[in-house]
């Protein structure tokens, strides 16, 4: 036994994608008194700009996008009491597809090698006993979040320090909720091409494949507030449409499979931390 604290590693791509996945746990487990620390890769220059104004219209500066984005994740750290926040500070890359893929500095174009062994660095001075970051399609498909998956998965090979490793996901039966709340909030939106409902019938997991979920609904109070300290992506963030209760019900229960485990814990979990306290 030591004195070092329980320390949860959360990697995520953007600033906000910290309170969408993960806000819950980070919150309850700030409140716990683990230490939690947030790893952010990317600037999120490929945000919204002031008004809405989208990556390539006129009137989009990239660098005024990723400095008003790194105040607002500063903000809703502020909220979920994270006690520690790194940025690693890589162009963001932009959906999939966008020319920002391929920009010199962009974290899609990123040598694995490169972000892993600075991610290894953080890993080795935090000595984290979860970790959490995106599954290999980064959950929906966005290349920051692949890339966020390569560079963790790749620091954890090269450290071998770490207990427990979860990937975020969600369960189908939530995913088909999540469907029906945004045609509730949202009638206007189009109905997908099939191949587009394809690839959304394939996010998440079956039910019985996830391994933990985290009750955190006394806290989902602070994820819609993190997630509102966002507010330059406010067009964006589809849940904060739905007011704090609606949040609370939907958004409550965090969901993770976990891929690695030093400790026995049995499954299904209802804690990271299952096996080490």
């Amino acid at each position: 036994m030591t004195d070092r604290p329980l320390t949860l590693m959360a990697v995520h791509a953007h600033p906000d994608d910290e309170a969408t996945g993960t806000g819950g746990v980070l919150a309850q487990y700030a409140a716990e008194g683990i230490r939690t620390v947030l790893v952010t890769c990317t600037d999120g220059s490929c945000g919204d700009g002031p008004g809405g104004v989208k990556p390539g219209d006129p009137g989009h500066d990239p660098a005024a996008v990723a400095e008003m984005r790194r105040q607002e994740l500063h903000a809703s750290c502020e909220v979920l009491k994270v006690s520690d926040l790194e940025m690693l500070d890589y162009a963001d890359s932009g959906m999939m597809g966008w020319p920002s893929n391929d920009a010199p500095g962009s974290f899609w174009r990123t040598p694995v090698e490169e972000g892993a062994a600075r991610l290894a660095e953080l890993m080795r001075h935090y000595r984290p006993d979860v970790v959490v970051t995106y599954d290999e399609n980064g959950f929906y498909g966005h290349p920051d979040h692949i890339q966020a998956h390569r560079i963790t998965m790749a620091a954890l090979e090269m450290t071998e320090l770490t207990p427990k490793v979860y990937w975020t996901t969600a369960p189908r039966s939530m995913m088909q909720r999540f469907g029906e709340l945004m045609r509730e909030f949202g009638a206007d939106l189009p109905e997908p091409d099939p191949e587009e409902a394809a690839a959304l019938a394939e996010i998440g997991l079956p039910d019985d494949e996830v391994t933990t979920w985290v009750d955190t609904t006394g806290f989902s109070d602070q994820k819609f507030d993190a997630l509102a300290a966002h507010a330059s992506q406010g067009e964006n963030i589809f849940f904060l449409k739905m007011g704090k209760e609606r949040f609370g019900e939907l958004m409550g229960v965090e969901t993770f499979v976990r891929v690695r485990d030093t400790t026995g814990a049995a499954v299904p979990e209802n804690d990271l931390f299952a096996g080490l306290r």
